[in-house]
């Protein structure tokens, strides 16, 4: 069972438009919010309720800390515009700048960690090493028993999923964004070669760019334009807790174990390190690609066979814009939480935390991640098919980033200047 989201009014349809955005996940509302601001008609497409998948289903960290090099600077930029959000928007997206802390639980892992501050301080990240007495002012007492110390980030904070795509959204239809929900894409029409207009199975939509922001479906979306877009599919479980007070404010991070404060006084607490690859035929397509981010990212992710490598096997990779799509056949990737990884998550904090030895699971539901070979997102035109432009491969990072993203793709529609140096995240690349 997903998480109880907010809901967005669905508007119509309508003839035209000059940017289309498929999908409704924070990434593709963000990129509606910063475009209708500039004065642009824009339309989202999304072919479930906004915010249903991932965007609703992550941990709600907003984070500098940890971040690739390449990411930071839009890191650092986004953790700027959610506090002109939270302030501006008009509704409550619970973002609260209360810390992140990653555990170092060994001497390798703090050098590790002093490495990546060595080289992450060059980008204006405020984040320190504790240690010792340092580490303890910071923790509850006894809460950090036999770490060798540890990352915190006092600037980072969180937001509460659920609610944040629909508030971003319905700012964006405030300014003059349409959103439509319960309406797949089917395809993009193109006329000498670029794009003209989308298919949706209510029918076709002129424009003169589409954005895909499909997360986790972009891939086959892609392969029915013949474009490769190699991404994973990476399912992480979650649980959240009831009301428990007087706990730890700072979202924290261990190997076997995160969490953080929520807004409605309980915790999310996932396995950092636990996530499941469902075994499907795109990861025999493009495992080969995805060793170093599983590895260097994800550190411990584990294959699993189930009954959607026999249906992803059947499903087309090319089909008309006068028939169903398999968008339409699954309107939001709602996979089971693993149980196993739930439970290892649950031992490992009440060890470290004596104050989560006691907890009432309140819900528990997992999320699908888009994972791209290096882990970082693809933010950018399709040369090859003017007018195309990707928003995806967020790989488990996106809902920290979302309102910078939104606006870097914003400036690469319209020409502005960029936020932050978009090649990092350029489609070429892979």
């Amino acid at each position: 069972m997903y998480p109880q989201i907010e809901q967005v009014a669905s508007d119509k349809l309508p003839e035209s438009t000059e940017v289309a955005i498929i999908g409704g996940g924070i990434i593709g509302v963000s990129t509606a919010y910063w475009l209708a601001r500039r004065g642009i008609a824009v339309t989202l497409l999304e072919k479930g309720l906004v915010g249903a998948e991932q965007s609703s289903r992550n941990w709600g960290w907003c984070r500098s800390i940890g971040r690739d090099l390449a990411e930071i600077p839009l890191a650092m930029a986004s953790l700027h515009l959610w506090d002109t959000w939270q302030t501006h928007l008009g509704e409550e997206l619970g973002f609260r700048r209360s810390g992140v802390l990653y555990a170092c639980e060994n001497p390798r892992q703090l050098q590790q960690q002093a490495d990546w501050l060595q080289a992450a301080s060059a980008h204006g990240v405020h984040a320190r090493l504790l240690e010792g007495k340092e580490l303890l002012r910071v923790m509850p007492e006894g809460a950090a028993a036999g770490w060798s110390g540890a990352l915190h980030t006092p600037s980072d904070g969180r937001a509460e999923p659920h609610r944040a795509s629909a508030v971003i959204a319905r700012a964006a239809q405030r300014m003059g964004a349409r959103i439509v929900t319960g309406c797949a894409v089917r395809g993009v029409d193109i006329a000498a070669g670029r794009i003209a207009g989308l298919y949706s199975e209510r029918g076709r939509l002129s424009c003169s760019s589409v954005v895909l922001a499909g997360g986790a479906w972009s891939t086959l979306f892609c392969a029915n334009l013949g474009l490769r877009l190699p991404q994973l599919k990476v399912v992480a479980s979650v649980l959240r807790t009831a009301a428990m007070a007087g706990g730890p404010e700072l979202a924290v991070g261990a190997s076997r174990y995160a969490f953080r404060n929520r807004a409605d006084g309980g915790y999310t607490i996932a396995q950092r390190n636990g996530n499941l690859a469902p075994i499907t035929p795109d990861s025999f397509r493009y495992l080969s690609d995805f060793l170093p981010a599983l590895s260097q990212q994800f550190r411990e992710v584990r294959l699993r066979l189930d009954g959607r490598f026999l249906e992803e096997l059947r499903q087309p990779r090319r089909w008309a814009m006068d028939s169903e799509s398999p968008f339409e056949r699954c309107r939001v990737l709602d996979p089971q939480p693993s149980a196993a990884i739930l439970s290892e998550a649950r031992t490992a904090l009440a060890a470290a935390f004596p104050f989560f030895r006691q907890i009432r699971v309140e819900q528990s539901w997992a999320g699908v991640m888009d994972v791209t070979p290096d882990a970082i997102p693809v933010i950018g035109p399709v040369e090859r098919l003017p007018g195309l432009f990707l928003s995806t491969g967020y790989s488990g990072h996106g809902f920290g980033i979302a309102p910078g993203a939104g606006h870097l793709l914003a400036d690469l529609i319209d020409g502005s200047t960029p936020l932050v140096d978009p090649r990092p995240f350029a489609y070429d690349r892979l």
